[in-house]
């Protein structure tokens, strides 16, 4: 085992981390790694690689290897961290919500229902925003009417 880093001098520590360290990771890094999360088509491979590259990361803070078989569940969680998964899908739907309750005649909203005329090349075409966006909402059970009233869409986002 490597030796542990402490970020911070003071405060609660959990096998010689802070738990402010676990609020500066998800202010600063995270928020880095998640800009603009909101409007990505993400695939399997892209949560795959950030998951990754999250625990790479974490596991150099708490200085624990692979080796060490220390669950990553265990690690984000005396960092007070969710998974970035579930970030990124709150990230989408945030927006997700902000769009639907724009005026009709917003061009973000025109946006989000243009469809892209032409032929498609051939095999399984690539997900959209918009696909994926359904699929986080079915499994939450949100709906579109949910996403008009905005202090519900936010209480149920944030589960």
């Amino acid at each position: 085992m490597r030796e542990k880093l402490t970020v911070f001098p003071y405060g609660q520590y959990i096998n010689g981390i802070s738990i402010k360290c676990g609020r500066l990771y998800s202010s600063c890094v995270r928020t880095s790694m998640s800009h603009g999360s909101e409007t990505w088509p993400v695939r399997k491979e892209n949560e795959v690689a950030l998951q990754r590259a999250e625990m790479r990361m974490v596991r150099w803070m708490f200085g624990v290897e692979l080796q060490d078989r220390v669950p990553s569940k265990e690690l984000r969680g005396s960092l007070g961290l969710d998974d970035i998964i579930l970030v990124l899908q709150r990230n989408r739907l945030r927006w997700y919500g902000h769009v639907l309750r724009k005026e009709d005649n917003d061009w973000v909203k025109k946006c989000m229902q243009y469809e892209v005329e032409g032929a498609r090349p051939r095999g399984r075409p690539k997900k959209t925003w918009r696909e994926i966006v359904e699929k986080d909402c079915r499994a939450r059970g949100l709906n579109r009417e949910d996403a008009m009233d905005c202090s519900r869409w936010r209480k149920q986002n944030s589960r």
